[in-house]
């Protein structure tokens, strides 16, 4: 979904939770009576009993974690999270965020009696805390977004195991084998060549009713289905197959030809993805605000307030979801990358990451949820309640602040004046000496016509400076070029092979032709083994490596190619060899020192 659609859902969530705190200061009696109304389902001696609230709660939250799942699931195997390095760290820092706040609840509310609550401040919101940082956050969120949904993910998965093994009472393992069974039949209908959709609604509805009957919370559900549902990058010959289907549409027009092709364009794109595309909308105009209006609704009387003020119930949910999320998130995370543990992704700097763990203090869902199972107390429930609403609320402030201090410190057009990324000679693609005083990094796409001109220019600023001159290329393709992003592709599998820059002045020689078969046919007459080529071109390392360096692009505000960087410094203006041969030159005696911003970067794919 972009930006702006999500900011508007976030926007209707923050607008929900005003309308629900109104309404249920205002009016409490038909705020509850309305949530608590009865829903019934039933088929002879079977019923199904819910309320509205558990609708909310139980069923369409379901389907929101089933969506962030998705999303998790494609970035563990196609996305940002496929080396182990990326996937370790949002796990690292998730336990962390879940162990430093219970910690901080324990050492507070020392003495109350109700210590054994400490489950109501391990868990993040991640419907709040997607939404808010759609709001607050950076203008440009790039791997920020994905890293703090992983750990959001790992979070909500740790909180609610919390509640299976600590206040879940009646567990019946019964139920849950049957949602095992149909769990494994969701793993299978990918073998299954038709009707693929009916099958994974009713094993979903399955699934959900054993999750549900068993006492595990059925949210969890969710996120089981959606990590068996299969992901992958759409293939070259699926997509020339499709593409086949089409036109033998279009000459002879038929309901057979019509359904055949719209199956081939279908099954060309994963049904992941095609998920996530579908219930994107509804989740954020529908579900969250829903969400948001059945949850978000806590009493702020004038005792309720003076009582939770002092009680230090209160309190350590306040100091234990404000102080200990951020504590526990920013300070594992600056461990993991101090220690080299894992990756936090490029972009994820440490200013970024204090902003992402200030808004994971944001409890709300199963903070509200485990109040009621973990504390008795009527009196106590509203302190503890008062006290989530008073941390979602500071922590929002909080992340807001962070972030805008962030920018003020080194605003969006600075961090586009200057080299993010410093040149990784073992990642980087690098023409000359390692040690060589002059560097010129060019973001540059392989189907951008003045790109193809610069490369001139590149070829005699080479020869004028010599052994003085470092050249790093890197991948930023452009949107309107229907080829660039496979042609950057296809160079770094050239690349796996030692091949990049022979590939890379045969593609810009040959500009007008980069299709499949035109790839395939330079990588043959460069002696390159067409078979790993091939292999290599449809891998998910390749993707990932292409996209991290269109990341770094976004994130710099680079949007027309090629784009200089001299000696770490951005380039404006001409970009012919002498006006870069004189920039090189003008700043090769204060090049930007980016070596303490280093930060370990993974090895050549």
């Amino acid at each position: 979904m972009r930006l702006d659609a999500q900011r508007s859902g976030a926007l209707l969530l923050v607008l929900s939770t005003a309308l629900a705190i109104a309404w249920v200061n205002l009016s409490p009696g038909t705020y509850e009576a309305f949530w608590a109304t009865t829903l019934s389902l039933g088929a002879g001696d079977l019923r199904l009993d819910l309320t509205l609230h558990d609708v909310v709660n139980e069923a369409l939250m379901a389907v929101f974690f089933f969506t962030v799942g998705l999303e998790v699931r494609r970035e563990l195997t196609i996305g940002e999270l496929t080396s182990f390095r990326r996937a370790l760290a949002p796990v690292v820092v998730a336990v962390a965020g879940l162990v430093v706040p219970a910690l901080l609840f324990m050492l507070v509310a020392r003495g109350t009696g109700v210590e054994r609550a400490w489950g109501v401040v391990i868990s993040t919101d991640t419907a709040f805390l997607v939404g808010v940082l759609a709001l607050v956050g950076p203008r440009r969120p790039g791997r920020l977004r994905t890293f703090v949904l992983a750990l959001a993910v790992v979070d909500d998965i740790g909180a609610l195991a919390v509640i299976a093994l600590l206040y879940t009472q009646g567990f019946d393992p019964g139920p849950l084998l049957v949602a095992a069974v149909a769990l494994l039949g969701v793993w299978l209908v990918r073998y299954v060549p038709v009707a693929k959709g009916p099958l994974y609604a009713v094993l979903a509805v399955v699934v959900w009713l054993g999750f549900l009957q068993s006492g595990v919370h059925p949210t969890l559900a969710g996120v089981a289905i959606a990590m068996l549902v299969p992901v992958y990058r759409p293939s070259r010959r699926a997509v020339e197959q499709a593409l086949g289907l089409v036109r033998t549409f279009r000459q002879s027009p038929s309901t057979a030809y019509a359904q055949a092709a719209a199956n081939g364009l279908r099954e060309s794109i994963s049904i992941n993805e095609r998920l996530q595309h579908t219930w994107a909308p509804y989740v954020a105009f529908v579900i969250l605000p829903l969400f948001a209006l059945s949850n978000a609704g806590v009493r702020l009387s004038g005792p309720i307030l003076t009582d939770a003020l002092h009680s230090r119930v209160t309190w350590g949910v306040v100091v234990a979801l404000v102080l200990g999320k951020l504590v526990g998130v920013l300070g594992s995370g600056a461990l993991v990358r101090a220690l080299r543990l894992g990756d936090l992704g490029r972009g994820v700097t440490l200013d970024r990451l204090a902003g992402g763990a200030a808004l994971c203090g944001i409890g709300f869902t199963i903070a509200l949820f485990i109040t009621e199972l973990a504390i008795d107390d009527p009196m106590l429930q509203n302190e503890a309640r008062v006290g989530v609403l008073a941390a979602s609320l500071v922590a929002t402030l909080l992340g807001f602040v962070v972030f805008r201090v962030a920018e003020r410190v080194r605003p969006s057009a600075e961090r586009g004046r200057t080299l993010d990324r410093p040149v990784d000679p073992v990642r980087d693609h690098v023409a000359g000496r390692d040690d060589a005083p002059l560097t010129l990094v060019e973001y540059g796409d392989f189907e951008c016509e003045f790109c193809g001109k610069a490369s001139g220019a590149i070829d005699e600023v080479t020869r004028a400076l010599g052994d003085r001159l470092r050249y790093v290329w890197r991948h930023a393709p452009h949107p309107i070029h229907p080829r660039a992003v496979a042609s950057a592709e296809a160079a770094e599998a050239a690349a796996r092979q030692g091949a990049f820059f022979p590939f890379l002045r045969v593609m810009f020689a040959e500009q007008a032709h980069h299709e499949q078969t035109d790839l395939l046919r330079r990588a043959a007459e460069l002696g390159l083994d067409p078979e790993r080529f091939e292999s290599d071109l449809g891998s998910p390392e390749v993707a990932a490596r292409v996209r991290d360096d269109a990341r770094d692009a976004a994130e710099m505000d680079i949007d027309d190619v090629p784009t200089f960087f001299v000696n770490g410094h951005r380039h404006t203006g001409p970009y012919d060899a002498r006006t870069l041969v004189l920039a090189l030159e003008a700043t090769a005696s204060h090049p930007l020192d980016r070596s303490s911003d280093r930060s370990p970067a993974p090895s050549r794919p």
